[in-house]
């Protein structure tokens, strides 16, 4: 095996049997153990954590061989928008916002920071025809939509926890004749700094502290490293687009029905 593996003779990476899943499971102890020996309050929230994440890849993954057996464009495009909507509407509870309020809006930056950057890399970075192929799009489309996510709830977070407890400093802005815009800037630039700082981090970092996901995916399909190189580089490049897209246009498309006629933050915006 070792020979033919050093030879080139074996591509992709090595199937896990049921055995081999039983040992992933009992890792788990580790963790767990640590939780329980600490008292950390989350067994349990750990346990379910991981009964969710086998059902969820286990339903994505037979549905997911049949859309890529099918590889038809538009249910290629439909997965992709339902990937949007769950993402939507995990970043606004997750951010303590009210889902009416804030769902539809974010439903479009969120659009905005998928579409733009995963286009541009399938389009002219790919050169491939079909922009929506299965192969590409989805796998493609999850890690720049899930990098959007993480970004978007730091960024609202941070950008509307910010003004409400500095409400003084943002009412005086206003009092002294700054727009709605001028004074909510500073908190849009922490907001930015918050939201895309890890991913700054991450890019800064990479392959010095750890070989990213991308890039060994991409090797154990048994493609060559240099190559997994290259589409590394260019996923990070499409992150970072896509989260500066995402998280600018949230805070953007939802400030205006935020605040008040007379200023202040409108509070029923927060989740009690």
């Amino acid at each position: 095996m070792i020979a033919a593996m050093a030879s080139g003779a074996v591509k992709g990476a090595i199937d896990l049997s049921a055995l081999s899943m039983a040992a992933v499971y009992a890792l788990c102890i580790v963790p767990l153990a640590i939780i329980l020996w600490n008292r950390v309050a989350l067994f349990g929230e750990a346990i379910v954590a991981l009964v969710r994440m086998t059902l969820q890849l286990l339903f994505v993954g037979v549905y997911l061989q049949f859309v890529f057996r099918l590889d038809s464009p538009w249910l290629n495009g439909a997965w992709l928008v339902i990937m949007v909507v769950v993402a939507d509407v995990s970043i606004v509870r997750r951010s303590g916002l009210r889902l009416r309020r804030f769902v539809l809006p974010l439903f479009a930056a969120l659009l905005a920071g998928l579409a733009i950057p995963l286009l541009y890399f399938l389009g002219p970075i790919l050169g491939r025809e079909g922009l929506l192929e299965a192969q590409y799009a989805i796998p493609l489309g999850g890690m720049i939509l899930g990098n959007c996510l993480r970004a978007d709830i730091i960024g609202l977070k941070s950008y509307y926890e910010a003004i409400r407890t500095r409400e003084r400093e943002f009412l005086h802005a206003l009092a002294q004749g700054a727009t709605l815009g001028e004074a909510t800037r500073p908190y849009l630039r922490e907001a930015l700094k918050a939201a895309l700082g890890p991913t700054v981090a991450t890019i800064a970092t990479i392959g010095l502290v750890a070989l990213p996901g991308m890039m060994t995916g991409v090797i154990l399909g048994g493609t060559e490293p240099m190559t997994a190189i290259k589409y590394q580089i260019a996923i990070m490049v499409a992150i970072l687009t896509g989260t500066a897209i995402t998280v600018l246009a949230a805070i953007w498309l939802t400030t205006r029905s935020s605040f008040t006629a007379h200023g202040p933050l409108d509070e029923t915006i927060f989740r009690k």
